[in-house]
């Protein structure tokens, strides 16, 4: 018999000029970025909190919480990767993970590859498992004015037992 949980995740972070702007472990060429304590990568981190979820684990700011300096600055998919162990842990495998961003710009068109590859290897699944997906908000509300950047995510998470 097989066992199967469904996680969701969300994440939002406020852009700044001149500040690196990091997806999907890909740093992305644009003259403002994502402000976070971490790497502030909002794609690895709503992945994370969908995978914690699924497993009813708490969310990556309870693992990771910013008020921990061993967080600061640190790599969201090294983050991702203790996350995706977390669930292993628990007796449960990954199935598939779908995100989506949503952002005005830039374009990621050029970078969805790198970016599936560099999350299927943190969270240690087939490139084929993982699926990101960008839309604008039309110009509207603080996405809209290009002051955030936004990722949802969903992951499968599957026990067999």
């Amino acid at each position: 018999m097989m066992k199967i949980k469904v996680g969701f995740g969300f994440d939002v972070h406020q852009m700044k000029d001149g500040h690196p702007f990091i997806v999907g472990g890909v740093t992305l060429d644009h003259h403002s970025g994502a402000f976070g304590h971490s790497d502030a990568d909002v794609l690895a981190h709503a992945i994370s909190d969908a995978i914690l979820g699924a497993a009813n684990l708490e969310d990556i700011g309870f693992h990771f919480p910013n008020t921990d300096e061993r967080w600061k600055g640190a790599n969201s998919l090294d983050l991702l990767s203790q996350c995706a162990k977390m669930v292993r842990e628990k007796g449960w495998e990954i199935g598939n993970i779908d995100g989506m961003l949503c952002l005005e710009a830039p374009k990621i068109k050029p970078y969805i590859q790198q970016m599936k590859s560099n999350l299927a290897a943190a969270a240690d699944l087939d490139v084929d498992d993982v699926s990101i997906k960008a839309t604008t908000n039309e110009q509207m509300g603080f996405i809209g004015r290009g002051e955030g950047v936004v990722a949802y995510a969903v992951c499968l998470l599957q026990k067999v037992g």
